[in-house]
């Protein structure tokens, strides 16, 4: 553990900030997990006496949750603190907080290059952020404390949600494997799963305020439970929550092929709540490339994965990661890639250049494929993935979906939008008090990325022919 104080400062945890109307501000970089920190971060300062804005003109305390899976993250990061840094000097009192896998990584050093920052915070110590807030802000001097492990009892931390229809719900932190590209486990430590009956607690109250969707978080969500004793899996879980809550959809990311068993698959198929939706990260088609990746399994392995889940939920979707330009990857090894994805037809991928992260055994490899050859790979591989994702949506042309509404269209305010059981977009017109609730859409049209339909009612109004065939 570092622990990194300017002084010695006793700060009483959690105490509310006693008339206090200060304005806080998070931008937020990465993926569904540091999404479901932030609202943490926003509940923890909640308690002190901050309250959320999304005007970072008006903030007094702006924090920055920061993610270093990319290349050329710590830059980005870099690049907003000193854009925040000319707000700071307009607002005298106001602070800096950068938190998230940037600050694991850096502690103190982050300082060097943001002297101005107040506070650096990692990803195990989320539950320290008002003591060091508090502490920045009565010393005038940074506050850096960065935990090289989770705590042994995770805290219930509180939470401000961004969405009054879909929740995230933190499962399990961390991640055991030790791929040679991936710079998760370094800053997210081993894994840890929460106990399924805080877990179960805190569905059940969001189940009570309405929400209508969960969503179970995870660098790997599917080795959920393997260290809880005794020990569960994801499906005993999802089993538990379909039974004990009635919320109406429940889903998980992101899992590793290795530890998608059987008896979570059958729990999806079984729990009437739980969608027909696996979002399993393959990175590569070829058996060499995927043990220099050290993944754990070779392509077959990951075929009769998909087949497991098509025998069993012949509907369910399957979405993916991959990544091109891996050290030494040949042209031949790519293309077993591309035909990879047309083999199994996914729904769609989460697509990336290779980039070399610090503490990654793969960066230092000789064979680091150039960059024009890296970004014409993933240009040609992002084709082929819509052309493949476009023939998967028009299976659902003239089929009548349900649909979990969210609320307007951010590219058309005359339209609705929402997500069917397998995660796909769906846009059309309706009334906005439709907002949180399922209603059923029939696809007229569909392009890689989404489909267009019409309630089944305006439908049959308007196609009278087809009544009594739906």
């Amino acid at each position: 553990m570092i622990n990194v104080l300017s002084s010695q400062v006793e700060v009483l945890s959690g105490q509310p900030v006693q008339g206090s109307s200060k304005k806080v501000y998070v931008e937020t970089f990465g993926c569904q997990m540091n999404k479901a920190d932030s609202e943490n971060m926003l509940g923890l300062l909640d308690e002190i006496g901050y309250e959320q804005t999304e005007e970072i003109k008006d903030a007094d305390l702006m924090v920055l949750n920061t993610c270093a899976i990319r290349e050329g993250a710590e830059d980005k990061v870099y690049s907003y603190l000193g854009h925040w840094n000319g707000i700071k000097k307009e607002k005298p009192g106001a602070m800096i907080a950068v938190g998230g896998c940037v600050a694991q990584d850096a502690g103190e050093a982050l300082l060097k290059r943001a002297p101005y920052v107040d506070v650096v915070f990692g990803t195990h110590n989320l539950q320290r952020l008002p003591d060091l807030v508090l502490q920045a802000n009565q010393t005038k001097k940074p506050a850096v404390e960065i935990w090289q492990e989770l705590p042994e009892d995770l805290p219930e931390l509180p939470v401000i949600r961004n969405n009054d229809i879909s929740a995230w719900v933190s499962i399990i932190y961390g991640c055991d494997y030790n791929c040679t590209y991936c710079i998760v486990p370094y800053v997210r430590g081993r894994e840890k799963s929460r106990a399924p009956e805080v877990l179960l607690k805190e569905v059940e109250e969001l189940e009570q305020a309405g929400y209508a969707e969960v969503t179970l978080l995870g660098q790997n969500v599917t080795a959920y439970g393997h260290d809880l004793d005794p020990a569960i899996h994801l499906g005993d879980l999802l089993r538990l929550i379909g039974k004990r809550t009635s919320i109406k959809r429940i889903r998980f990311l992101t899992g590793h092929p290795r530890d998608l068993q059987t008896e979570i698959i059958n729990a999806v198929a079984e729990v009437e709540s739980a969608c027909e939706y696996f979002h399993i990260p393959v990175q590569a088609g070829d058996d060499r490339t995927l043990r220099r990746m050290a993944r754990g399994y070779n392509v077959d392995f990951y075929r009769k994965v998909v087949e497991k889940i098509r025998t069993r939920i012949p509907n369910a979707a399957i979405t993916s990661d991959l990544i091109v330009g891996f050290p030494g990857e040949t042209e031949n090894e790519f293309m077993r890639t591309v035909s990879l994805v047309e083999e199994i037809g996914f729904d769609s991928c989460n697509t990336a250049a290779y980039s070399p992260r610090p503490h990654t055994p793969s960066a230092s490899w000789e064979g680091q494929v150039p960059e024009p050859e890296k970004y014409e790979r993933l240009r040609f591989l992002n084709s082929v993935v819509s052309d493949v994702a476009h023939k998967r949506n028009k299976q659902y042309l003239e089929q009548t979906v349900e649909v979990l509404v969210e609320g307007k269209s951010a590219r058309n305010d005359e339209r609705l939008t929402g997500r069917t059981r397998t995660n796909k977009i769906v846009n059309f017109a309706g009334p906005e008090t439709l907002k949180g609730q399922l209603a059923n859409v029939i696809i007229e049209s569909v392009n890689p990325w989404a489909m267009r339909g019409k309630l089944v009612g305006q439908y049959i109004a308007e196609n009278p022919e087809v009544h009594g065939k739906l």
